[in-house]
């Protein structure tokens, strides 16, 4: 019997522990540094098959941004793994199967959501400000759809805004259309 030093059979067991060492479970442990931490809160990484890495979403919008980073993530994930993927598959399909997001859903602001474009209308939103009464609530909401309805075609049966669409259809705006054919009835 030969006798090996220390050092040498420590190296070996390393290897060993490498060479058994799971690459999802690293994939698992550097998604979010890959990611980044916004993308991580809404993927999470399923399974991997064949070279190709199946990942969950959130929502379409989330897989679709994903996507179309995927080659990116490939090189950085095939950097961080032992093994090469060939290809990201993004779905939503699997998100809400997982145990730890359905005991809490995530929050996010939709300034986080990638099809996110900014305050667009500049309308103050209503709040769900408990101190805040419901005349106020009510004057805010007129505000907005005062704001929205500037430039619209008036009914010319109750000399309301009305959308061009309802016009063209009816002749008159959606409740006075229901008015007449309840009448005619």
């Amino acid at each position: 019997m030969s006798l090996k030093p220390i050092n040498d059979i420590l190296g070996v067991l390393e290897q060993q522990a490498k060479w058994r060492e799971d690459p999802f479970q690293l994939l698992l442990q550097s998604w979010a540094e890959v990611v980044g931490s916004a993308a991580a809160k809404h993927s999470r990484p399923l399974s991997m098959q064949r070279d190709v890495l199946r990942v969950a979403t959130s929502s379409a919008a989330w897989a679709q941004n994903l996507t179309f980073s995927r080659q990116t993530l490939l090189v950085k994930l095939n950097a961080k793994l032992s093994m090469s993927l060939a290809d990201i598959r993004f779905s939503t399909a699997g998100w809400q199967k997982s145990p730890e997001r359905s005991q809490s859903q995530p929050s996010f602001s939709p300034r986080e959501h990638p099809s996110y474009l900014g305050d667009i209308n500049n309308y103050s939103t209503i709040s769900n400000n408990t101190e805040q009464n419901a005349n106020q609530a009510f004057a805010s909401w007129s505000r907005i759809r005062q704001a929205r309805s500037q430039g619209l075609p008036l009914c010319p049966q109750c000399q309301s805004p009305t959308p061009p669409g309802e016009l063209q259809r009816w002749g008159v705006c959606a409740l006075c259309s229901v008015k007449q054919s309840s009448t005619n009835i």
